[in-house]
């Protein structure tokens, strides 16, 4: 393997692995969130609550998607070389 290769698919695993912690971190955070909608005003603390889990899981779904596109292009980079390799190869 040649140089660009190694430092391509070092790029996408870097990626991959950055990807795969955001999901893990973001499932932590929304572990204790509730399914339900508290109506009821008796329950003010359990909305605090699950505002402040929306609003931790909101601050980190911008790291998530500029990531994915990231990954996605790294993808796209990765597909292409080895398209234009192939093609290289039967001229």
């Amino acid at each position: 393997m040649t140089g660009i290769v190694l430092v391509m698919w070092a790029i996408w695993g870097f990626l991959a692995v950055v990807m795969a912690g955001l999901y893990v971190y973001r499932s932590s955070l929304t572990r204790d969130e509730d399914d339900q909608v508290i109506l009821d005003d008796s329950f003010d603390n359990v909305k605090n609550a699950q505002a402040a889990i929306m609003e931790k899981v909101g601050k980190v779904q911008p790291f998530v998607r500029v990531n994915m596109w990231l990954l996605v292009a790294m993808t796209v980079v990765i597909v292409a070389y080895y398209i234009l390799d192939i093609v290289n190869q039967f001229k």
